[in-house]
């Protein structure tokens, strides 16, 4: 989003008005993007006062919901890490569907209830056809990135607005539906549009999970370390050999566009037959190969035969002593660990399981605080496989990530005719599901503080009445919570109820970050171990388990699990980890090397392969940008450049 003078403001104004009123659009004053946008307005008869109610109904929202259920859930970190990023600016993030009905929302609370005037919430139509220009709408209809800036909107009540979108695209080249950022016009967020960008590439990666779990997948890009990474290309490949699908980068490494992927196959594409790639695919775990690509460069890529898990998260690989074999009651058992294997010789933790296990069979709630990444839900399901409702259903749900309109259906469900568009049979809530068995509230401090005096409720009377019923349900159920932040805090800031803390808080388990344990070494070992699974041994070299000592790991166990499961991808068929299978940002960030590599580089490629290799430092500019969590200043400390250097590079980004 860009910041607009006032002279600016004006002359798009008076653009606006010799438009509706002569069918005149000065040169140069807004985009072509904007002008076919406000042509399609004006044909549609779009007034530009319109202010009729511009919302679906409850059910429809609800349906929508439950009809694109894998996309929001891919989409839901992926909104929370780009809010984390742009919090504070009188800004929010919203996901639209394919015809440009919001589905899901997260913003600063000042500018979401001045936004939701105009209907910029969970279940506001923003296409074209109803909203006129807008970014969600307009991106739609353009299938590609759009800003648009005040009075840039058609209809005058939006004209507070600033707006950046980008349509998301699933793996197959249809449109899912748009990701938007929106704020305030008076605020400057040079880049927004970079970032939405990212994050809709991310977006789209994690949902190629589901819809080829038969095909041949193959992971690549010109540098080892991005395999597995928001920035490798996937190419998707029928068994006869065909590119049936490919994602952003992977199209941009390619020379191709999502129309032109029909008659490329793996001879075209890596100049090599299906039956040779497969060959080269024979070897678990899967190493990182080199692959030539039809421009001339050479690239890394890891191949994927019959995949049925995604490859861009983690696809197991068998390993583990050869003579060692799982007993049959761990193989057997529900999935989760159990207590015992939580700890590995840290006092902290050894205090906390040993409380734990002390309450755990009485009827005691338990709440868990701890950093992002520590392993909250780990801790919660042991908690319940130690519980006497160990047999019984394990239900989590994120406080967080369900709208405030819906979290009271969703929690306590609701009776057949409850509202219009109710199913049928009804909904009986997450709380009912949990009976007999865990209810795992996540992100606790984040429920409304409406709906906090009926959970209290049914805390205390242990009985449930869904929306629209008289009659109440009995539920026998534990309760574990988790949240990052001290819920203390929201209480006396009196944003949580005094009574649903204590309430909650029968036990508080604070678990400690990664660098404040002293089983790191073992943990990692033990990580490693789940990784390799049965039928290889892999070791850690003593320097790697030095760095893995000092290391700060800010990111907990979820950052050594990914060291770790990228170090197993890049050490081919050895059977010990060094610092040469570690990725360049970690060690940089260990300490153990400065400075920034440049983009790996093969003789011979010619100006096809400079062009390309120049766009893979643009972007390695914008995976450091990804991986400080959209952190301006502390990416380009990480780059060893200025923040106006980095601010130029990025406009270049948002304008390519």
């Amino acid at each position: 989003m860009g910041s607009f003078t006032a002279d600016k403001l004006e002359s798009v104004r008076r653009a606006r008005e010799e438009f509706l009123t002569r069918g005149i659009i000065p040169a140069g004053v807004v985009t072509d993007t904007i002008i076919r946008s406000w042509q399609r307005s004006a044909e549609r008869g779009i007034g530009i006062e319109r202010g009729e109610t511009r919302c679906t109904p409850r059910y429809d929202l609800m349906q929508r919901r439950e009809s694109n259920d894998i996309f929001l859930t891919r989409s839901q970190p992926v909104m929370e890490s780009l809010y984390h990023e742009i919090s504070g600016s009188s800004s929010m993030v919203l996901l639209a569907d394919s015809d440009g009905v919001v589905l899901h929302s997260i913003g600063d609370p000042d500018f979401v209830e001045q936004a939701q005037k105009v209907y910029l919430k969970p279940g506001g139509i923003w296409s074209e056809g109803v909203n006129g220009t807008n970014a969600i709408g307009t991106a739609l209809e353009e299938q590609m990135t759009v800003q648009v800036h005040s009075s840039e909107h058609f209809i005058d009540k939006n004209r507070f607005l600033s707006c950046c979108a980008t349509p998301i695209f699933n793996p197959r080249g249809g449109i899912l539906g748009a990701l938007d950022v929106s704020g305030d016009y008076r605020v400057h967020q040079q880049h927004t549009t970079a970032l939405v960008r990212l994050s809709a590439q991310m977006i789209e990666n994690q949902m190629f999970a589901p819809e080829f779990p038969e095909d041949i997948i193959v992971s690549f890009h010109v540098r080892p370390e991005f395999i597995g990474s928001l920035y490798e290309g996937i190419a998707v490949f029928s068994p006869d050999g065909n590119l049936v699908a490919a994602n952003r980068s992977a199209l941009l490494q390619l020379g191709l566009d999502r129309f032109r992927i029909s008659g490329q196959t793996c001879l075209s594409t890596f100049r090599l037959t299906i039956a040779k790639l497969l060959e080269k695919s024979r070897y678990l775990p899967q190493p990182v190969l080199k692959l030539p690509l039809a421009s001339g460069v050479e690239v890394y890529g890891r191949i994927w035969p019959g995949a049925t898990v995604s490859p861009v998260t983690f696809l197991p690989i068998s390993s583990r002593k050869p003579d060692e074999v799982k007993p049959a009651a761990s193989r057997n058992r529900p999935e989760g660990m159990l207590l015992d294997e939580l700890e590995h010789g840290d006092p902290k933790m050894k205090g906390l399981i040993a409380k734990a296990l002390r309450v755990v069979d009485h009827d005691i709630p338990i709440m868990i605080e701890g950093e992002s990444g520590t392993g909250k839900e780990l801790l919660a399901r042991a908690l319940h496989l130690a519980g006497p409702h160990r047999n019984g259903p394990f239900i989590p749900i994120n406080c967080a990530a369900i709208p405030e309109g819906l979290i009271e259906s969703e929690l306590f469900g609701y009776q057949e005719g409850a509202f219009t568009g109710a199913r049928r049979k009804g909904q009986i809530g997450k709380i009912r599901e949990a009976d007999k068995g865990t209810l795992f509230l996540d992100e606790i401090g984040e429920m409304p503080l409406q709906f906090q005096a009926r959970l209290l409720r049914v805390l205390q009377d242990r009985t449930v009445t869904p929306l629209g019923g008289t009659g109440s349900h009995q539920v026998d159920l534990a309760v574990i919570c988790a949240t990052n932040r001290r819920v203390r805090d929201s209480v006396a800031a009196g944003s949580f109820r005094e009574d649903l803390y204590y309430r909650l808080n029968g036990l508080l388990l604070t678990l400690p970050s990664l660098r404040e344990r002293e089983d790191r070494l073992l943990l990692a070992g033990k990580i490693l171990e789940s990784l390799c699974g049965d039928g290889r041994y892999i070791t850690i070299h003593p320097q790697v388990l030095s760095i893995f000592e000092q290391h700060p790991w800010p990111g907990n166990i979820r950052q050594m699990h990914n060291v770790l499961r990228t170090a197993v991808a890049l050490l081919g068929d050895r059977n010990e980890i060094t610092d040469d299978d570690l990725a360049g940002d970690f060690l940089e960030q260990a300490g153990a090397i400065s400075g920034l590599e440049q983009p790996h580089r093969t003789d011979g490629a010619g100006n096809a392969g400079n062009a390309l290799l120049a766009e893979m430092e643009t972007r390695l500019i914008s995976s450091t940008l990804d991986l400080t969590g959209g952190n301006i200043a502390e990416a380009a400390r990480k780059m060893g450049i200025g923040r106006n250097t980095l601010y130029r590079k990025l406009r270049s980004l948002a304008g390519s």
